[in-house]
C-alpha cells in the first residue's frame, strides 16, 4: 500500500522545485564571431521525429539575442562534476565576459552549426530554430536537435536538477520497467 501524507498550502511561485522536468544544461551561442554560455534549467521534449526540444530563454540574458539573431544553438548537458561551473556561470553575463575563457571551458566545433560545442559537458546536442511563434510573447524557443554527441559512458550520469533557492538535485540512480511498456519508448 503507498502511504499518503498530509499536504499543506505551498506558495504557487515556488512550484518549479516539484516540475523541473530535466536536467540543468549549458546553452552556447555564437553571433558575429562572439560566444556565450548560459545555464538553463526551463526546457522540455517536445516531439522525438523530428527531435524537437522547448526552452525558456529570457529576453534579458544576452544568450537571447544570439540565438535569436543565428538562430542556433548547442545544449550541452554537464554533470555534478561541473556544479560550481554551472553556477558561476549562471551568476554572469556574457556581454562583458568571455565565458569559455572565464571557467576554463573547451569551445570544440559542432558539424552542422556555427555554436561551440562545450568538450567538458557529457552531451551536447546541436539545435537549430525550428519554431519562433512563441518567442515574442513567451521567449519560448522551439528548436530542432540536428546532431547529437554523447559521451560513451557513463549511460546514466550524474546530472544537476535545479529546485530554486540555490538547491540543486542529482540524479544518477535509475529504475527499469522495460519489461512493462506495451508502447514504444
Amino acid at each position: 500500500m503507498i502511504r499518503t501524507r498530509a499536504k499543506v498550502d505551498f506558495p504557487v511561485e515556488q512550484v518549479r522545485r516539484f516540475l523541473e522536468p530535466g536536467p540543468v544544461v549549458l546553452v552556447s551561442s555564437k553571433w558575429k564571431g562572439k560566444t556565450d554560455i548560459m545555464t538553463m534549467g526551463w526546457h522540455t521534449v517536445m516531439e522525438f521525429s523530428p527531435s524537437l526540444v522547448g526552452c525558456v530563454i529570457s529576453c534579458m540574458n544576452h544568450s537571447f539575442q544570439m540565438v535569436r539573431n543565428s538562430r542556433e544553438c548547442v545544449i550541452n548537458v554537464p554533470t555534478t562534476a561541473l556544479i560550481d561551473t554551472v553556477v558561476g556561470i549562471g551568476n554572469t553575463t556574457g556581454a562583458e565576459t568571455d565565458k569559455f575563457h572565464e571557467f576554463g571551458l573547451t569551445a570544440d566545433p559542432a558539424e552542422y552549426i556555427g555554436a561551440p560545442l562545450i568538450r567538458e559537458c557529457h552531451a551536447n546536442f546541436e539545435c537549430r530554430l525550428f519554431d519562433e511563434a512563441l518567442v515574442d510573447e513567451y521567449n519560448f524557443f522551439i528548436f530542432e536537435v540536428v546532431k547529437a554527441h554523447v559521451a560513451k559512458s557513463p549511460t546514466y550520469p550524474a546530472t544537476l536538477h535545479y529546485t530554486g533557492d540555490g538547491i540543486f538535485s542529482i540524479s544518477r540512480e535509475t529504475i527499469s520497467r522495460r519489461s512493462l511498456f506495451t508502447k514504444g519508448v
